[in-house]
């Protein structure tokens, strides 16, 4: 191997510990490809020429079926990176793991449901933009409360399991936009194989989910912008594009903790400063000025949704259930 190449010692390292921690309760298949890796020098060395940053488990997997990876053992798996090097390495060295869950949207509606509309929905690092319609999706929460767009039943029906009793209702969405490093288009068929490829293999109902949801915004699509949210001038100079009679709802489902320490204090500083409505979507253990500190101990895990800092409920990240809290 090239001296300057980086230690496959750290790759295997990194994917026998997503074997073991992270997949097997998730994806039969990527707990096999994963541990396989971890014992294979030539495919880790294959993997060691895409940038640390781009080479996580759950990416280079996604990216390998997008490109036509067969989804069986790891054998076959491995014979196919081995001829594919070059393919898989520039395609993941220009991605990102970017899940865009609609049933997120789940989580976030008992949070729009308390703000007075119209609204102007923005949305920091939107990918696809897949949460900025929860107004053109339908919810099923467990326990009989059950929502539909204006015009009728929605081809995205949002399943979630639902404890207490939060208001809920169909938020009047006026405008919608969203800025993302690298903003994907849901019309563009390379984009939609990339998303709909992120789902993992075992996962039943998220790929059909994610599809129907592309079509959605295929067919109205959101302004969406390329560029670093913790810039303050590009939240700013978006957020004066919302229209002035609409009540501007800025919301970060599940990313801050993607950003480090001092852009997401930056983030927080100019979503404060443009007088928006702040949803939040984060773990409990992440701290930050003006927020509510949450026991990471207390409760049933998951996230914590939250509106201008105050916290609202206990949420599954990707909007599986609600824990309404009694004080919200």
């Amino acid at each position: 191997m090239d001296a300057a190449a980086p230690d496959t010692a750290e790759v295997r390292d990194r994917y026998l510990r997503f074997a073991r921690d992270e997949a097997p309760d998730r994806s039969a298949v990527y707990a096999a490809w994963a541990g396989g890796v971890a014992d294979d020098e030539r495919v880790a060395g294959v993997l060691t020429r895409i940038p640390a940053t781009h080479r996580q488990p759950p990416l280079v997997f996604a990216v390998a079926r997008m490109l036509g990876a067969p989804e069986a053992g790891y054998a076959a798996f491995a014979e196919w990176v081995l001829g594919h090097a070059d393919e898989l390495v520039a395609e993941c060295s220009a991605r990102s793991l970017q899940t865009n869950e609609p049933l997120r949207c789940a989580a976030l509606l008992p949070a729009l449901s308390g703000v007075s509309g119209p609204i102007a929905l923005l949305e920091v690092g939107a990918s696809a933009g897949l949460c900025l319609y929860p107004d053109r999706y339908s919810y099923r929460y467990d326990g009989g409360a059950a929502l539909d767009p204006s015009d009728g039943p929605s081809a995205v029906v949002l399943r979630s399991a639902l404890t207490g009793d939060p208001p809920l209702r169909m938020p009047d969405i006026v405008w919608r936009a969203g800025v993302d490093l690298t903003p994907l288009d849901a019309a563009d068929p390379a984009d939609r194989r990339f998303l709909t490829s992120l789902v993992w293999p075992g996962e039943e109902g998220r790929a059909a989910r994610i599809e129907a949801a592309l079509d959605v915004v295929a067919a109205d699509p959101p302004l969406l912008v390329r560029g670093d949210a913790t810039d303050p001038a590009t939240l700013a100079h978006l957020a004066a594009r919302a229209p002035a009679d609409a009540t501007l709802v800025i919301t970060t489902p599940g990313v801050l903790p993607h950003i480090h320490r001092a852009g997401r204090a930056r983030l927080v500083s100019s979503i404060r400063a443009s007088g928006a409505v702040w949803i939040s979507i984060d773990p409990p253990a992440m701290h930050l000025d003006g927020v509510d500190a949450v026991d990471a101990a207390a409760g049933p895990g998951g996230f914590v949704l939250r509106r201008d800092g105050s916290a609202l409920a206990r949420v599954d990240p990707l909007g599986a259930w609600v824990v309404w809290s009694t004080e919200a």
